[in-house]
């Protein structure tokens, strides 16, 4: 899309039950874990920049207690979302930021830490969700 283009997402209203983005939701049973593990996309559009908060409320009514967002800082603003982590964070969830360039791969070191604390959440029964 050019600089000049209207984009039709920033006049689109948000329904009140309307969850921006789908989450999928894994089961580990067979790595041995009773928790499920939710996976969905970040939320970049500029109606969900605007109702960060409605989106931290809603991912916590479900029960969200810890996020991993593997996206740069860099990213969340070009995706719009630059307040994204403070919104989670002011909402009562637990933030895991492990920024990794889109394209991009962890080293070891960076990967062992992502697993540990994803580990740790899912031992001790934390409803966790990546980004």
């Amino acid at each position: 899309m050019q600089a000049n283009e209207f984009d039709s997402s920033d006049e689109e209203p948000i329904q009140d039950d309307q969850i921006p983005f789908q989450i999928s939701w894994l089961a580990l049973s067979s790595v041995y874990c009773s928790q499920f593990l939710g996976v969905c996309s970040l939320p970049g559009t500029f109606f969900i920049c605007k109702c960060l908060g409605l989106l931290a409320e809603e991912l916590k009514r479900y029960g969200t207690q810890d996020i991993f967002v593997l996206c740069t800082r860099g990213e969340l603003s070009k995706y719009r979302v630059p307040n994204l982590l403070n919104s989670y964070q002011q909402h009562g969830i637990i933030v895991h930021h492990h920024p990794i360039p889109d394209g991009d791969t962890p080293d070891i070191a960076n990967c062992c830490t992502i697993l540990e604390e994803l580990r740790g959440c899912l031992e001790n029964n934390r409803k966790t969700l990546i980004q």
